[in-house]
This record gives C-alpha cells, structure tokens and sequence, in this order.
C-alpha cells in the first residue's frame, strides 16, 4: 500500500458513542440523551447531515441542535469537540507513517470546522478532504476518491482506516484497503502488516 486515508472522530478522537456518553453527562444530561436524539428524531438527524455538508451553518445547527438538547447553544460545538479528546497513540502513529514517506490523508466528516485542531492537522497529513467543504458525506465515494487524487495515488494504493462498516465498504468497492477501527492495538497491528512499517513503540 502506498497511502494511508484516516478518518478523525472515533479513530484520531475518542470512540464517538463514548464521547456523546461524557458530553451528555458534563451537560447534565441522560448520558444516552444524543444517541437517542440522533437514532429516533429524524429532523435531529437530518441537521447533523446538513451539517457535515456544510448545509447548515455552524451557528444555526448549533442553535437547532442544542435547542432539541434542553442545552445552551453558544460553544456548543466546542464542548463537544473537548469531549471527543484525542487518542495519543492513534495521532502517533499516523505521524510516524507520514515521517516515513508515505502520503497520507485525512477524510472526514466534519460536524463544522470548530472540531479540527489545524496545527495537528498540518503535521499529520498531507491532504484534508472535510465533507463540509466538499458538499458531499462518506460514504459517497467522491470523498476518497478525492483523498487519493490529491495524494497522487491510484485507489488500489490506498488504506483506510474508519470507525464505521459502511465507510470502510465504500472504500473497498473502488479497490481500497479498509481497517474497520476499533481500537488502536488492533488497527495498528493491521497497518504495520499493510504499511510495512513499524508503528507501534516498544
């Protein structure tokens, strides 16, 4: 493999359902409260999508969104942002493939532009497709196929690396090689034997 595609909430952040759990409880909330919104409410679900394809201004969703919550709108997208965090092994790594030579990506879905920290971003990949920008949302092939024009790598040269199936399953069906993430241990055991590079310490 010649290039690495990683996506950023649940595989350079922590798992995404963990995260809804922590910030629902900070905000006082039933820690399902957004999973639940998210899985039953369409209009709910709806703006998320809007949002990520830039449909929807930050400030509205935010305004919209916290407003089904019962929570205060103005940051919200920051204090669910913190609550994502960072997973320190997972950024490690993709610094090390990147310092290594080989190209790589970062292909997200992006709940506005508040959550990205652009310095970290700079550092790790050599491009950044945000569906926000594009217009369009994984699983739409666009994205990767996007990901891998702007690297200069046929999509047969390219590894993703995603938190969900169907992202994964997308990749796969333009020839890609996916790693459905569920942890760092494992998935960087996976790239180590696609990569042919040693990224974990020790």
């Amino acid at each position: 493999m010649k290039a690495l595609l990683v996506d950023y909430g649940g595989v350079l952040t922590a798992e995404i359902e963990s995260a809804y759990r922590s910030f629902s409880s900070a905000e006082g909330l039933a820690p399902e409260t957004i999973l639940r919104l998210l899985g039953e409410d369409e209009g709910a679900l709806a703006e998320a999508h809007a949002l990520e394809t830039g449909e929807l201004a930050e400030e509205e969703f935010e305004r919209r969104f916290a407003g089904r919550l019962g929570v205060a709108p103005s940051g919200f997208l920051g204090r669910l942002a913190a609550a994502l965090g960072r997973d320190d092994a997972m950024i490690a790594a993709v610094r090390r493939v990147r310092r290594a030579g080989v190209p790589t990506a970062l292909v997200s879905n992006s709940w506005g532009l508040t959550m990205y920290d652009r310095d970290l971003l700079d550092d790790l990949f050599d491009a950044v497709v945000l569906s926000g920008e594009l217009g369009v949302r994984k699983p739409d092939r666009r994205m990767f196929l996007l990901a891998a024009e702007r690297l200069g790598v046929a999509p047969h040269g390219c590894v993703l690396v995603d938190d969900f199936p169907w992202n994964c399953a997308a990749a796969e069906e333009l020839g890609m090689r996916a790693v459905l993430h569920r942890g760092a241990a494992e998935t960087l055991a996976a790239l180590e034997r696609l990569l042919q590079l040693e990224l974990r310490p020790g």
